[in-house]
């Protein structure tokens, strides 16, 4: 089963575990779409998920309980009313303990890597504030609060913003030092009008405690 962080009648917050893609892979294989049905939870339609985390973060992932709530949700996304934080152990240690990193974004491929995110300035904005919250020897802990949401954003920002690609990266760093890229959803917030916020916060998995990563300081819930 997977865990339920927030409930009521238009949303949920599930605790999504690393490892575990939203959508079908192409070759095959588990995912969440696994988990719908029993999502459901007494409601006649199975939940949507609202946006996307990579396969390897786990943590805060909001799923609609009807196609107004999705279109609702999804447009507070677009106007970045949404407040996101993540935890990520950085495979080094920054100049400086807090910051605002905006680079743009851009994708490209390749037939020998495929496709990835670069920095480039012709890209799409993204905007990630940072502050470091912890160490793991001579490894960053960092709180990240993106106010955009572009594909690999933390990744990228991370490599090329704070001069380090985040612990077991395997497309933007070397992927040794985790089994998975470490990056967790740790905490989502939506004001909506007229009904209260909805808040979750996901538990820091097994995987940074076992790299010696300590509860950081709580994001704050308003």
């Amino acid at each position: 089963m997977i865990d339920i962080l927030y409930e009521d009648g238009e949303a949920l917050v599930i605790d999504k575990p690393a490892g575990l893609p939203i959508e079908r892979p192409r070759k095959g294989g588990p995912s969440l779409e696994d988990h719908l049905e029993a999502l459901k939870l007494g409601f006649q339609r199975a939940p949507m998920p609202v946006h996307r985390l990579d396969t390897d973060t786990s943590g805060c992932l909001l799923l609609a309980r009807n196609p107004k709530a999705l279109k609702r949700f999804n447009r507070a996304f677009e106007d970045r009313l949404v407040e996101k934080s993540y935890l990520a152990i950085l495979d080094g240690l920054p100049e400086g303990d807090s910051g605002t990193i905006e680079l743009a974004l851009s994708k490209i491929s390749s037939k020998e890597k495929g496709w990835r995110m670069i920095a480039a300035k012709k890209g799409k904005p993204a905007i990630t504030h940072w502050e470091q919250v912890g160490l793991v020897g001579e490894r960053a802990v960092i709180r990240f609060r993106p106010e955009t949401g572009r594909t690999h954003q933390l990744r990228i920002h991370a490599l090329a913003g704070l001069g380090y690609p985040l612990l077991g990266d395997p497309v933007y760093g070397s992927g040794k030092g985790a089994k998975r890229t470490m990056l967790h959803a740790e905490s989502l917030r939506i004001v909506r009008e007229g009904k209260p916020d909805i808040f979750a916060e996901a538990p820091l998995p097994a995987d940074f405690r076992a790299l010696g990563v300590s509860e950081a300081p709580a994001a704050s819930d308003g």
